[in-house]
């Protein structure tokens, strides 16, 4: 059917016009994508001496003029101009080609017809349509899909790093896998699903077609896959879900190599599945955004490239790696067995037991004799709308425990990263003793919900200062959900930020307590003991090969006095840098009865670091309300330990249990305690890091 419009019909015209060319002397195909408006000039081809136009059209196209006529003696035309503009649309998607008909008819002075310009049309709807709105569903055609948003009210898609491996021997991270394949179906869940929705004829007008393509600095960081059949899913008894293995029906589309792919245009009204797998975290040199294109591209002549005439883009976000606080629930603890470490083994187990968490013991064949295992790994996770895992950050101080991240971890829904520093001498500062996260806070007004993580580097004013290696800084400042706050640990021997730090859970005020080791309190605990006549007990009584001191004999050592005033100016540097970056008061700090003692470091006889004198105390595993301290060995009142009665004292009226562990001989004398020797998976924070306000 075709008819004649007497009037002006009202049309919502897009901001995105696509200009076409009207022609009288040759009709014109012009494939036309419902959303977008057409735009043709109609004084441009118009025929010599034309005055008038009328516009003739199909039911199911829509048009105005622009600027809208004067009304005319003649209702059926309407005085041509020079900037005459004629917008128009169609209402829905063609079933066959050219089913659409729009013509404009020239006029002279008389009203007689001078020619006819006559566009046939054909209308499809396109979509390339991912989970904008974060409810784990591909939603069509949402109207954010092509922007990212922070917060509650926040829009736009997520993309995982698929960093885990699928397989359980020769072991590779998915995204790193060289075969450019889905490494398994099951793989899939990894990605994110993103749908191409067409509606049309059965087949697009000769010559055009459809292309997916991306920028080359996008290309970096994502690989696209196409699903060429529907995934086989079965149920077992259980209810579990199990995909089947045919990687091949799983084609790359794009990735590094392949920058634009044209992708298969399916007729009637179809879907065609995508999956996106993010390759690398937003680092330095890369903001987590991820750009991706669904272009039409229209025919010319043979031996000139297509046009494009319409894109449709959508946006994804790379999640972050976060790290988990003290305050959550663990659920793994891991801990290294050694011939000399029975005591602190047992100690921890009983530990977990209690705690009901799963404890992971990596025996000495794989562990080598390096017990360190905080130092070498820090565990967090990734999280999105339809996935979420544990994550492994690999530490660059590579001892003897270098493979166990990567040969014990990585795995199933386990994934790794690492980076690797530009030189090889990392310091003491890369293990990751030296890398800490606080509970959520909020600081003069600004919400911290995942919390900060805390580094130890160098004091602002060194020349000659340890920090820790700038590709891990520089990945921590990269992921933005947890702003890093610079600590100075470069003053102690070892130089983590845990040897003089540490959260614990609490039932009021903020949520936690931060510990903080304290000279100052440890001196005072000593006086308090001497002046009430127990200047006679003795530290480190029964510690073999250990010489026992008394309380007397230390609060007379002048010289170890002064190293321990150094040392509190030190960790008070600390305290206001932590008050201000976190929002504390003194009430959210507890000070740990702690001393120290200077250290000259090998092959630098001007230089002095600090240790802990007895264990350190702060230096402890938190497990829930559980607490795993490094038994102190101090002088004993009445039969019991002083430091362990004042530790139970400031913790236990928070609810918390102190459980103290026997570390002295198979991690304190090597410089290291309870916290260094253990490391703990928690579980995820329930706050949604895109939810938050940034």
């Amino acid at each position: 059917m075709f008819q004649e419009h007497s009037q002006i019909d009202e049309m919502r015209t897009s901001e995105y016009l696509r200009t076409c060319r009207l022609d009288t002397d040759y009709p014109q195909s012009v494939l036309h994508v419902l959303g977008p408006s057409l735009k043709a000039n109609l004084s441009r081809n118009a025929p010599s001496k034309s005055k008038f136009f009328s516009v003739k059209c199909s039911p199911d196209v829509k048009f105005s003029i622009n600027p809208p006529p004067t009304v005319t003696s003649h209702p059926s035309t309407i005085p041509l101009n020079g900037n005459s503009t004629l917008l128009f649309t169609m209402t829905r998607a063609s079933e066959q080609e050219n089913d659409n008909k729009l013509s404009v008819w020239y006029y002279d002075e008389k009203k007689e017809i001078l020619g006819k310009a006559v566009l046939h049309l054909t209308a499809i709807e396109i979509s390339l349509d991912v989970d904008a709105d974060r409810d784990g569903e591909v939603e069509k055609n949402n109207p954010n899909k092509g922007s990212w948003k922070w917060g509650p009210d926040g829009h736009g898609a997520i993309l995982l790093v698929n960093c885990d491996c699928e397989r359980s021997y020769w072991k590779k991270p998915d995204h790193m896998q060289k075969s450019n394949a889905v490494t398994r179906v099951s793989d899939l869940k990894d990605m994110s699903l993103m749908v191409l929705r067409t509606k049309g004829p059965a087949e697009l007008p000769e010559g055009y077609k459809l292309t997916m393509h991306i920028s080359q600095s996008d290309a970096e960081g994502v690989r696209v896959f196409r699903s060429k059949t529907p995934p086989v899913v079965i149920s077992d008894s259980f209810g579990s879900l199990f995909y089947n293995d045919f990687v091949k029906d799983y084609p790359l589309v794009l990735s590094s190599k392949d920058l634009s792919q044209e992708v298969m245009y399916l007729g009637g009204e179809s879907e065609l599945k995508f999956y996106v797998e993010g390759l690398k975290f937003p680092d330095v040199d890369f903001d987590g955004f991820i750009r991706i294109n669904l272009s039409v591209l229209e025919p010319i002549c043979k031996g000139v490239p297509e046009t494009p005439i319409f894109t449709d883009q959508v946006v994804f976000r790379v999640a972050p790696w976060i790290m988990t606080p003290n305050t959550l629930d663990p659920t793994d603890v891991f801990i290294c067995s050694t011939s000399d470490n029975y005591q602190f083994v047992k100690g921890i187990t009983k530990l977990a037991e209690k705690s009901g968490c799963t404890l992971n013991v990596c025996h000495e064949y794989q562990n080598r004799g390096d017990r360190w295992i905080q130092d070498e790994l820090e565990f967090g996770y990734i999280d999105s709308p339809h996935q979420s895992f544990p994550v492994v950050l690999d530490s660059p101080r590579d001892g003897k425990l270098v493979d166990f991240p990567y040969d014990e971890l990585l795995g199933p829904d386990f994934g790794y990263v690492t980076r690797v520093p530009e030189r090889k001498d990392v310091s003491s500062l890369d293990s990751f003793g030296n890398l800490e996260v606080s509970p959520p806070v909020t600081v003069n007004g600004t919400n911290y919900p995942l919390g900060r993580i805390l580094i130890g580097v160098a004091f602002p004013t060194a020349t000659k200062g340890r920090n820790m290696t700038k590709v891990v800084q520089q990945f921590l400042w990269a992921q933005k959900v947890q702003e890093p706050i610079a600590l100075f640990s470069d003053w102690l021997y070892v130089g983590h930020v845990d040897e003089f730090m540490s959260f614990v859970p609490a039932p009021d005020r903020k949520g936690f307590r931060l510990l903080l080791a304290s000279p100052d309190t440890g001196y005072k605990l000593f006086r308090d003991l001497q002046s009430n006549g127990h200047g006679k007990a003795t530290l480190f009584d029964g510690v073999k090969d250990e010489k026992p001191l008394t309380v007397d004999e230390i609060l007379e050592d002048d010289g170890l006095h002064s190293q321990n005033r150094y040392v509190q100016s030190c960790i008070d540097w600390n305290r206001d840098v932590l008050k201000r970056e976190l929002g504390l008061e003194d009430e959210d700090i507890i000070d740990l009865p702690i001393l120290f003692k200077l250290v000259v470091e090998k092959g630098k006889e001007d230089e002095f670091r600090a240790v802990a004198f007895y264990p350190d105390m702060v230096n402890m595993v938190v497990l829930g309300k559980n607490l795993g301290i490094p038994k102190p060995y101090g002088p004993k009142v009445n039969g019991r330990c002083a430091l362990e009665a004042e530790m139970c004292s400031l913790l236990e009226g928070l609810g918390l249990n102190c459980t103290f562990i026997d570390d002295f001989a198979s991690y304190h004398k090597r410089l290291g305690e309870v916290h260094c020797g253990s490391n703990v998976r928690r579980k995820p924070f329930e706050m949604k890091w895109w939810n938050l306000q940034m």
